[in-house]
């Protein structure tokens, strides 16, 4: 079995799921997370690399960075991946739908607090919220050598301790990281989810910080040159390159009546204790996954099934009011009580959605029990905005329905992620990288070139204080690629730069990238 590179010589394509069943190779130490067919792992052997494995360097572009030694790897004991005191719910492994990072409502878990914990030290990692769009990026060197620190990340799921003022309205969860009086000597990353539809022509949008009195202080704006914060906005989640830990969330300040909230829209449906009714719910939730998370779990207690894969409703600022309607009900089959097909929700109530999830009931009946199948349309419209049409076709019957799957975060089976398996960027090549971008250079291709070649064109002024703003770049190109990049965009970007030059090679069986080059999505990558 040949693994072959495609694209730039930089990177083994990550997304490859490797065939576990037949003879193969591998550009790294693959952590085995898929034991369908193999014998209840440990703890300890879960988290051992592949002892075996001898890689050779044969690119170009390390080449040229200096790297081309002859990595070899052996098991080691990664003793410290869980935190103290924890139960290690992590470590059993389940049996799971082998397409890939998709889930139906029944696979999900059902959380009383969304929180996690990881202990990371010297080489850093990554701490995970599973299913929630929310990270943490430690970047090796930020915790002092000989340390180890108990890191941990919690999301608000009660009411928002953050009050909107006037039009102000929160755009993501409010997002806890600690322990609140580390101090770290690199900055770290925070990923946040958000539901606006970014533009700085609508939206001024502000990262905000609770002190330790309770109060929100604004921190920056999102478009503010700061050097003590780093904001980068993509359009569903905010980058933030922070010095202190904190509860952190976004606000959104609406410039124009063309500002817009993203939602997600669904229909769940479940039988009624009259067994001649059936109850749809419909859900319009702020576009995080955080967000739909709660509404999965409460739909989970009430015994509902998702009907049709959600949809994303561009909400906008107009103040006017979203309509919700059963449409298409079979006639002589199905009827709903008159005047209750039509339900209307205040704009206000969409608008600043920060409590329960909003959500709207009907409630069908069959003329007989002998029907089984219910065919109709619910639609979803902003007056004067956009519209989204949900199709439902289900058998009421749970023995002859087919459940309809989702497409969940691609986030770790495990949430805390140490050391150099953490990192898509091998911490060699890191390192050839600062050393050469660091370097000031008479034609500019230095590290504000690396930037603007990432899509970073604004507040360098951050970067320009910081001992390694090279390092500090990568950092933040790891925060933003941990799920869809792979090294080859980064490659591109420096190979237009022209400080290297990349040339495409074979890959063959005793013939490999460097080791901890490529680590498989499987490890959470």
């Amino acid at each position: 079995y040949k693994q072959k590179s495609f694209g730039n010589s930089l990177l083994l394509n990550s997304a490859m799921q490797p065939d576990l069943t037949v003879s193969r190779t591998y550009s790294g130490p693959i952590c085995l997370q898929d034991p369908l067919d193999k014998e209840l792992m440990t703890e300890s052997s879960l988290f051992n690399p592949l002892s075996d494995i001898k890689v050779k360097v044969q690119s170009s572009f390390m080449v040229s960075l200096g790297v081309s030694e002859r990595a070899e790897y052996h098991g080691k004991n990664h003793s410290r991946t869980f935190p103290h005191g924890n139960n290690h719910s992590f470590s059993t492994m389940h049996p799971r739908n082998k397409m890939p990072y998709i889930q139906n409502l029944s696979s999900l878990p059902t959380r009383t607090e969304l929180r996690t914990t990881g202990v990371f030290g010297h080489l850093g990692g990554r701490l995970v919220m599973p299913n929630t769009g929310v990270s943490l990026l430690i970047p090796h060197g930020a915790i002092p050598e000989e340390n180890s620190w108990e890191i941990y990340m919690s999301i608000n799921q009660g009411e928002p301790s953050l009050q909107s003022d006037g039009s102000e309205v929160l755009l993501s969860p409010e997002v806890t990281c600690g322990p609140p009086d580390m101090i770290v000597t690199t900055p770290f990353a925070l990923t946040i989810p958000h539901c606006a539809d970014v533009s700085s022509e609508h939206w001024n949008i502000h990262l905000k910080k609770r002190t330790q009195q309770g109060k929100w202080e604004e921190v920056m704006s999102v478009e503010d040159e700061s050097t003590s914060c780093y904001c980068l906005l993509d359009p569903f989640a905010c980058h933030v390159l922070l010095d202190s830990f904190g509860t952190y969330a976004l606000t959104g300040e609406p410039i124009t009546d063309c500002a817009v909230k993203q939602l997600k829209v669904a229909v769940f449906g479940c039988m009624s204790c009259n067994s001649l009714d059936y109850n749809l719910r419909v859900y319009c939730v702020d576009n995080t996954p955080c967000a739909f998370q709660e509404v999965v779990s409460d739909e989970r207690h009430q015994g509902g099934q998702l009907l049709e894969e959600p949809k994303l409703l561009h909400f906008k600022g107009n103040t006017f009011s979203l309509q919700i309607s059963v449409l298409d009900i079979p006639p002589f089959l199905w009827r709903i009580k008159p005047f209750t097909a039509c339900q209307e929700v205040p704009f206000s109530r969409v608008w600043c959605s920060n409590r329960q999830p909003l959500h709207c009931a009907f409630s069908l009946e069959r003329y007989t029990p002998t029907t089984t199948q219910l065919s109709c349309k619910i639609c979803i419209r902003q007056l004067k905005g956009h519209e989204q049409i949900l199709q439902v076709q289900t058998s009421i019957l749970e023995s002859e329905r087919e459940a309809i799957t989702f497409f969940a975060q691609e986030d770790s089976t495990f949430p805390a992620q140490t050391g150099p398996k953490a990192f898509k960027i091998p911490y060699s090549i890191r390192q050839r990288i600062c050393a050469t971008f660091d370097t000031p250079n008479a034609k500019g291709k230095d590290w504000q070139m690396l930037a603007q070649k990432n899509s970073i064109n604004r507040n360098l002024s951050y970067f320009a204080t910081q001992s390694s703003p090279s390092a500090v770049i990568l950092n933040l190109w790891e925060a933003r690629h941990q799920h869809d990049g792979d090294l080859d965009s980064l490659a591109c970007a420096l190979e237009e730069i022209g400080r290297t030059h990349t040339k495409l090679s074979n890959i063959s069986e005793s013939q490999l990238d460097e080791a901890d080059f490529n680590y498989s999505r499987q490890n959470g990558l």
